[in-house]
């Protein structure tokens, strides 16, 4: 599940929410949970608040289920801090936006994701060009999938095809990004989905997605 974030009405998060969102979601079946993606108001979050947010989840999940931080940036620097601050926290990998507005070539996607790699955590990458204006190509993720700390993508381009199109050039494992094309992508391949709609429906994603596998 990609979490969102509860606030008050002061712009403060309200941590309680928050705790009965994550244990809504274990209650619910649910695998994972990414704090503080931009779902989870990661453009509104000071520095502080984004690492308090993980280190919140990261406890009240109390291992009952992988966290993977929210800690992408269009700058390298930040995108490093962030996932330091979050690896220190206690996450288990991290979720790494392609870096938006800058649109930077395809060499410098891979010199950005690999620098982040190179901390340790397990790093899924998040394709999502019609808000990054930057589209990760698939040659590109064949070539961060050799780095061993590369271990999956998060595909939000809205193309089944591009699921196919990765699967084929290397091994690494693809989520959707997109509730809507969940089925769609894991018939061709894909391990599952990063789910905003199971913010409010667990269950009912946790068990399509565990029955897809199933076969």
């Amino acid at each position: 599940t990609a979490l969102v974030t509860p606030f008050r009405p002061d712009g403060s998060v309200d941590f309680d929410r928050l705790r009965n969102l994550v244990e809504f979601q274990v209650a619910g079946g649910i695998d994972g949970l990414v704090p503080v993606g931009t779902t989870g108001e990661s453009p509104t979050l000071d520095m502080d608040e984004h690492v308090e947010v993980v280190r919140f989840v990261v406890e009240t999940a109390g291992r009952r289920v992988k966290v993977v931080a929210g800690t992408g940036g269009n700058s390298t620097a930040e995108a490093l801090e962030l996932t330091t601050l979050s690896r220190d926290a206690g996450a288990d990998g991290t979720l790494q936006v392609t870096p938006y507005y800058n649109k930077p070539t395809q060499a410098g996607l891979i010199r950005h994701f690999s620098a982040v790699a190179d901390l340790g955590l397990p790093v899924v990458l998040y394709n999502v060009p019609g808000r990054s204006s930057c589209e990760i190509a698939v040659p590109t993720i064949a070539e961060l999938a050799r780095h061993p700390r590369v271990v999956s993508v998060k595909e939000a381009g809205g193309s089944v095809d591009r699921v196919s199109r990765i699967k084929a050039a290397c091994g690494i494992e693809v989520l959707s990004g997109d509730d809507a094309l969940t089925l769609p992508m894991m018939s061709v391949g894909a391990a599952g989905v990063i789910s905003v709609a199971s913010n409010v429906a667990p269950r009912a994603v946790a068990d399509l997605v565990h029955a897809a596998a199933a076969g």
